[in-house]
């Protein structure tokens, strides 16, 4: 059976998902993250060197970084589903979705979410500098990247309904987690109707549900 070392709040909510979506049985071992840094616990080296979530288990394999799990799932559990034929320009897009996530889409996040931190955290007697540092690079750099990507998503599902075409595929399940983070705290609002609506309708998927269920509260859905 795969076995999903999940960390809450993470990125391997995708995970349990995408096996939801293909009624794989799985079995999860729970990982809570420190409360005052927000890491993985050591816990998880044993299981993968960079003792990071999302990994699983799948007989004598064990597969770390959620694109490569998703790729590796729905090749040896999919059945062809949740993926375009080979060869259609469906599949072309569905690559590019399932790398775009994390290669583009994550990175200028991640940053928001480290100035953020600077701004918030850094001890009183260099706050007021750090800030200032911390609101510049934001206002240069990581805030008009974040819109700029929004703005060409948005403008993606203008002309289809999901990521990849007209059929919903793993690599929605892949771009939700940057759509959820941009929602909980990088600006996608009202002026992204229809990443709005996106992130509404995979909400209200019976599978994505039964994943919550599973894998227990998820604060980055709102």
């Amino acid at each position: 059976m795969i076995v999903v070392h999940h960390l809450e709040n993470s990125r391997s909510q995708r995970v349990l998902w995408l096996l939801e979506e293909l009624g794989v049985p799985y079995r999860i071992e729970h990982y809570r993250r420190d409360p005052a840094t927000m890491l993985a616990p050591p816990a998880l080296r044993a299981v993968h060197p960079l003792g990071k979530s999302p990994v699983i288990s799948d007989g004598g394999r064990v597969i770390a970084e959620s694109g490569a799990i998703i790729e590796y799932l729905v090749e040896h559990h999919g059945r062809g589903r949740l993926r375009p034929p080979e060869g259609s320009p469906e599949r072309l897009r569905y690559t590019y979705w399932l790398h775009f996530a994390e290669g583009s889409a994550m990175p200028p996040l991640l940053m928001k979410l480290v100035s953020d931190s600077i701004e918030s955290r850094s001890p009183w007697i260099v706050r007021p500098v750090a800030a200032g540092i911390a609101r510049k690079i934001r206002s240069m750099l990581v805030t008009p990247n974040i819109e700029r990507q929004l703005a060409f998503m948005e403008s993606e599902l203008n002309e289809r309904p999901w990521f990849a075409g007209a059929e919903f595929s793993a690599a929605d399940i892949q771009m939700s987690f940057p759509l959820e983070a941009a929602a909980a705290r990088g600006g996608l609002d009202a002026r992204f109707p229809r990443l709005q609506d996106f992130l509404a309708r995979i909400h209200t998927r019976p599978a994505y549900a039964r994943a919550i269920e599973a894998g227990g509260p998820y604060r980055l859905a709102g």
